[in-house]
């Protein structure tokens, strides 16, 4: 009897350890969804005033949580550091206007699409060295976020359609390269038009060049192989787009003109 009650003690203990885990599994703290993010990606991810955080992925990911009966938290943190917190398992998602090529696949699993992002050029107005996309092959330097596909691209050797290291410098945020071309630093920066238009719009003598320099979609990350939660996102995801809850948080954030 002595050692039926000690086994049985030893099961209980070994449910409520369980128990203390992700919901179902499914997520890295009951109860709850983690989202890493690089919150200085206007308008998608903000901080706000108050030292919270708001913007189309932020809404978009509580959406989701409350779809899946969960509550969001959001942990901000560098671009590069918000992937590997996902394929880490110390994140559930990455949401931070982040887009899907082969690289990230090899070591994250993406939902369906929910966002269409554009890639400019953002210069001085008077740059004698940069008033077209041709004359970024020109061996200026570009400026660009540490980690993003505006840093790949570009970094790229000439002979995939890149300009190489030597003529890319990578900084932790949007806003210090744009502090970067600022101060003559660098002749201009590949970023997403969205931020884009916040900076420029906060710095009187910067304008971006008309020419898309790409355009590619936004996905959200998980950890690779983690096919129940990746299910789960991707019905509440299809759901938010089907009933237009997705459409209605980016015209709240972008509108028409």
């Amino acid at each position: 009897m002595k050692k039926f009650v000690t086994m049985l003690l030893v099961l209980v203990m070994v449910l409520s350890l369980a128990a203390c885990g992700g919901s179902d599994g499914l997520t890295v703290e009951k109860g709850k969804l983690h989202m890493s993010t690089n919150a200085e990606f206007p308008p998608y991810e903000m901080v706000t005033n108050d030292g919270g955080f708001e913007g189309i992925d932020v809404e978009v990911a509580g959406l989701i949580a409350e779809k899946m009966g969960l509550e969001l938290v959001v942990d901000d943190m560098g671009f590069t550091a918000a992937l590997e917190a996902v394929q880490n398992g110390k994140s559930d998602i990455a949401m931070a206007g982040i887009t899907v090529n082969e690289e990230r696949k090899a070591n994250m699993d993406f939902s369906d699409s929910y966002a269409t992002g554009i890639q400019v050029v953002i210069i001085k107005a008077d740059s004698p060295a940069v008033q077209s996309l041709d004359d970024l092959s020109t061996g200026v330097l570009i400026g660009t976020q540490e980690g993003t596909t505006g840093y790949i691209y570009c970094s790229d050797s000439v002979e995939n359609g890149g300009y190489g290291e030597e003529h890319v410098m990578a900084y932790e945020t949007g806003a210090v390269a744009i502090q970067a071309l600022l101060a003559g630093k660098v002749d201009c920066v590949v970023i997403d038009n969205q931020p884009a238009q916040e900076y420029v719009k906060a710095n009187p003598g910067l304008e971006i060049l008309d020419t898309e320099f790409a355009v590619e979609d936004y996905a959200i990350a998980v950890k690779k192989g983690n096919s129940q939660l990746l299910d789960e996102v991707n019905k509440a995801l299809s759901e938010l787009i089907a009933d237009g809850s997705v459409q209605k948080v980016v015209d709240k954030y972008i509108t028409a003109d």
